[in-house]
């Protein structure tokens, strides 16, 4: 029969194989957020500057190619531009959490132990992954909101335009 001693003990191992994927994940997803970002800014200028090619305007675009295009197909359209930067703003923090409780373990034991340099390391990781993931959702959750909004007002364009 198998201990809860040696259950615990695979639990633990099997989080700590985890560490080295979430910081990878949480740096990606803090690469991304930067990437989106600029992303954000360009089309901000783009829109600003309103030209005949409707640069930084996806779905006034895909009216333009496809006259046709339902209202359905624009919606979904919009889901989709939103997608990426909706999916980290969400993942990001979950990431971030379990990035912060994986050293923490480690942390711990090590404090039972007086290690301390062992528990500051620890706790700078744990502290660190989670500031960097934070960043990261709070950057491409905005962008999120406000494309959101753009894509939102594009739709009324269109509708306007087809009522008129």
């Amino acid at each position: 029969m198998i201990q809860s001693s040696t259950i615990e003990l695979l639990m633990y191992q099997i989080g700590q194989l985890f560490l080295l994927p979430v910081l990878l994940l949480v740096a990606a997803m803090f690469a991304y957020s930067l990437y989106a970002l600029g992303g954000f800014l360009l089309q901000t200028l783009q829109r600003r500057r309103r030209g005949p090619q409707l640069v930084g305007f996806p779905l006034l675009q895909h009216v333009q190619a496809n006259a046709a295009a339902s209202l359905d197909e624009l919606d979904l359209l919009a889901h989709k531009l939103l997608e990426p930067s909706r999916i980290a703003s969400r993942v990001a923090p979950m990431l971030g959490l379990i990035g912060t409780m994986i050293p923490m373990g480690p942390a711990l034991k090590s404090l039972t132990e007086g290690k301390l340099s062992q528990v500051s390391s620890n706790l700078t990781v744990a502290f660190s992954v989670v500031i960097i993931a934070l960043i990261a959702a709070s950057i491409t959750y905005w962008i999120a909101n406000v494309r959101r909004r753009w894509l939102a007002e594009e739709i009324l364009e269109v509708q306007k335009a087809r009522t008129a």
